[in-house]
């Protein structure tokens, strides 16, 4: 090598949360495939350290791991400070983080429900906030917000929150987005529909939407691909999967009252209400 030749750049560094598994575990693989280093954060601290190790084998990068819990109000600041420690820029933020509280809204318990809308959106606001000046001072940055489809289309009886929490997530994306176009940081709200994961175990609805066709799944590892693509396209809103596509079109021409009713007619398929 010659003495002279430029230093190589240094890898940019992913911050995932809900990494131990699913959709965030997959986001954690194919930025590793990326050559990104990362930041894994989530409760379960094994399965963290398990995925650490498998990635630093493979890949040769970077991984540190962060236990803690976004339930908690102090969560978001601990895990961006933990984050940002020995000079280290945090370039890409996955919001990836979530669940389902399932059951009719005055069956579930307050206590429940704020601990489900400090997960689903004040922890993603917090950690944008901490770590958005970085990028901007940076002139990069990529921020992923994983929403659903379930955000775009209207709202089911059971796991009440779950929709409006997600319509939030990508009504922020779209605000962020614009905030900083033309500043190297790009901003997209992903939108599944419904993928291969232990989400539907969390919720208790796995009896249920086990009985759905095939054809409405899709894959994590498609998932993530298509939100790593788009956010590096400058897409705002990315809706994998082409049902998935077709239904929030279909949803978007329906008047309301058919698109309520058609909603209310196929939730019992798939979410429970009491």
């Amino acid at each position: 090598m010659n003495t002279h030749d430029p230093p190589s750049p240094s890898p940019r560094c992913a911050l995932v949360t809900g990494a131990s598994a699913g959709i965030g575990a997959e986001f954690a693989r194919q930025l590793a495939a990326r050559g990104c280093d990362l930041v894994l954060t989530a409760r379960r601290g094994e399965r963290l350290r398990a995925l650490a190790s498998e990635l630093r084998g493979t890949h040769r990068i970077d991984v540190e791991v962060i236990v803690d819990d976004l339930a908690d109000r102090n969560a978001p600041a601990r895990i961006a400070t933990a984050a940002t420690a020995h000079g280290r820029a945090v370039d890409i933020l996955v919001n990836n983080a979530g669940y389902g509280v399932p059951g009719r809204y005055d069956r579930v318990d307050w206590d429940a429900h704020a601990r489900f809308m400090q997960v689903m959106v004040d922890a993603p606001l917090r950690l944008c906030h901490w770590l958005l000046p970085g990028m901007r001072e940076r002139g990069f940055g990529r921020i992923v917000n994983v929403a659903s489809l379930a955000g775009l289309v209207p709202a089911t009886p059971g796991n009440t929150l779950y929709a409006p929490a997600k319509a939030f997530l990508v009504r922020f994306s779209q605000a962020l987005a614009l905030e900083n176009h033309g500043l190297g940081i790009h901003v997209c709200a992903l939108c599944p529909g419904f993928t291969y994961s232990e989400f539907h175990d969390v919720s208790q609805a796995r009896a249920l939407v086990s009985k759905l066709p095939g054809w409405m799944w899709s894959d994590a590892d498609d998932v993530v691909r298509a939100g790593l693509d788009a956010v590096e396209r400058g897409r705002v809103l990315c809706v994998p999967g082409r049902i998935n596509r077709m239904t929030k079109t279909l949803m978007d021409l329906l008047p309301d009252r058919l698109a309520l009713g058609l909603v209310a007619r196929r939730a019992k398929h798939f979410r429970l209400r009491d």
